[in-house]
């Protein structure tokens, strides 16, 4: 796709690009952040790719020290334990701008255009959320939201409802979900969505770099 295909972003609204790094890597036994998809750790390749695409950007870590080297802002978790979607809080509440792109730090592949696109949704419907969805799944750590999100995710974690996907259907906030026929126009191959879980899939992603 060239550059005169991308959705223009002249008139979004500014937004905060957060990286949620704050798994366990539990399956893969090192943390997923510093592996090397294209030669250099992954949160390196992870912010060149995303340069220049938000008003600021910001990492989700409780191991903090491990990312001071960056000379980014950082945040450890606001409440502890609570998966992807406390780092989704703790993102939102640390955003100074009125949307995050919430980006998880094993999924390896930005694709500029799709990204450009989600964005430019953010104006069409007032939306509080733009979330893509292949095959009836939502991808919600590729996805954008706006800080109206705050309260009802903090009500879902004060509940102990951790699943970022039933979050999205039962909070009752306005999604502007993404259906595969619009992704596809930007990411056929849907590369925005592979993530790294184990070794195997660290050899897959390594692969696909290769062959591309």
């Amino acid at each position: 796709m060239t550059n005169s295909q991308r959705p223009t972003t002249s008139n979004q609204q500014p937004i905060t690009v957060a990286i949620l790094a704050g798994g366990k890597s539990s399956r893969l036994g090192r943390d997923k952040a510093f592996v090397e998809v294209r030669g250099r750790p992954l949160i390196e390749d992870l912010l060149a790719q995303t340069d220049g695409l938000g008003a600021e950007t910001l990492i989700v870590t409780n191991n903090p020290e491990a990312y001071r080297y960056l000379n980014l802002s950082l945040f450890s978790d606001v409440l502890p334990e609570r998966g992807p979607l406390g780092g989704l809080y703790t993102a939102l509440s640390a955003a100074s701008q009125p949307h995050v792109l919430c980006l998880a730090c094993d999924m390896p592949f930005v694709i500029r255009p799709l990204i450009d696109y989600l964005i430019s949704l953010i104006s069409e419907g007032d939306a509080d959320a733009v979330v893509p969805r292949l095959g009836g799944l939502v991808e919600p750590l590729r996805a954008i939201y706006a800080r109206t999100c705050l309260a009802p995710i903090r009500a879902a974690l004060e509940a102990d409802q951790l699943a970022l996907h039933k979050f999205l259907a039962a909070s009752g906030l306005r999604v502007r979900f993404v259906e595969e026929a619009e992704i596809d126009r930007f990411d056929s191959q849907h590369l925005s969505f592979i993530n790294i879980n184990t070794t195997e899939d660290l050899e897959w992603a390594r692969k696909l770099t290769r062959d591309s």
